[in-house]
């Protein structure tokens, strides 16, 4: 599990730099720039659950150990 969760961060981060690229900054609220802040901000979301993901099964396993 800890292996997938770190691939899933790793996907998710290259989303986001796949999603920068696609930014027209001169038009940042029209068209693919929308799409584009839509998916970054979407990929950062599930680096968040991920990150909470995994420090929860941490927790877990520190207090399963005692």
């Amino acid at each position: 599990m800890k292996i997938f969760t770190y691939i899933m961060i790793a996907l998710a981060l290259g989303l986001v730099i796949f999603n920068i690229t696609l930014l027209d900054f001169n038009n940042l609220f029209e068209g693919n720039s929308l799409i584009a802040l839509i998916g970054i901000a979407a990929s950062l979301c599930a680096v968040c659950i991920l990150l909470i993901f995994r420090m929860s099964k941490m927790i877990d396993e520190k207090t399963r150990g005692n």
